[in-house]
């Protein structure tokens, strides 16, 4: 592997890692991370958004590369838009999951262990999304930085690899003041309807921005 190859790798490994905190993302698992009730639960939520990012880029990406095309502006920001309902509904859910939750002081070790396991599902689904709004990109960037289909498969997986090590660090920050406060239910409630606000508001500025200002709405009349 010649020296010029692997400073390329080098440099897709930290875009990787600078993609995963880009706003839209964090505020997405931020949602999944408020419900952790211990450190590693966020943690394992940022994982399992980096592997599900990382796979819908990865299949995208080789089949384009092999077909020597790309998604148009107007498929891509489509897609972005996407992401925008999402941080919606992910706002919202959070909102609401939380006052039903207060409301319901059972815990068995079983219902606690099936909402572990959904949250991470959620987390992966949240990652194929941003995934599939990312690819437009990503195929770009991979096409003007190598030169041939192994060398983009190496690229894409490396800035996976980043993409899965920046946002476990940062869910795992972020699971912090959760955990922490998990004995106090008037900070932890605060803290989760904030989260859950900041998404949903978001996600409404976030369309706005791409329907009116990028000229989606335009695209599609």
């Amino acid at each position: 592997m010649s020296v010029a190859l692997l400073s390329i790798l080098s440099i897709g490994f930290v875009l990787g890692v600078k993609h995963a905190i880009e706003p839209d993302h964090v505020i997405a698992v931020s949602t999944i991370a408020s419900r952790s009730k211990k450190l590693w639960q966020a943690t394992l939520a940022g994982v399992f958004w980096g592997i599900g990012h990382t796979a819908t880029l990865f299949i995208i990406g080789i089949i384009l590369i092999l077909i020597k095309n790309d998604i148009s502006d107007k498929w891509a920001m489509s897609l972005e838009f996407l992401v925008g309902i999402m941080l919606v509904y992910l706002g919202i859910a959070s909102i609401l999951s939380y006052k039903k939750g207060a409301h319901v002081h059972r815990s068995f070790n079983k219902e606690e262990s099936a909402r572990n396991s959904l949250s991470y599902y959620k987390s992966l689904f949240i990652g194929l999304v941003h995934g599939l709004a990312g690819s437009a990109a990503m195929i770009l960037l991979t096409m003007s930085t190598v030169g041939n289909v192994w060398q983009g498969a190496l690229y894409i997986l490396i800035f996976g690899l980043g993409t899965i090590l920046g946002m476990l660090l940062f869910t795992t920050i972020i699971g912090i003041p959760f955990v922490l406060s998990k004995g106090r239910s008037g900070m932890n409630r605060s803290l989760t309807i904030a989260t859950g606000v900041i998404s949903a508001v978001f996600g409404l500025y976030y369309m706005y921005n791409l329907g009116f200002s990028e000229g989606l709405f335009s695209l599609w009349i």
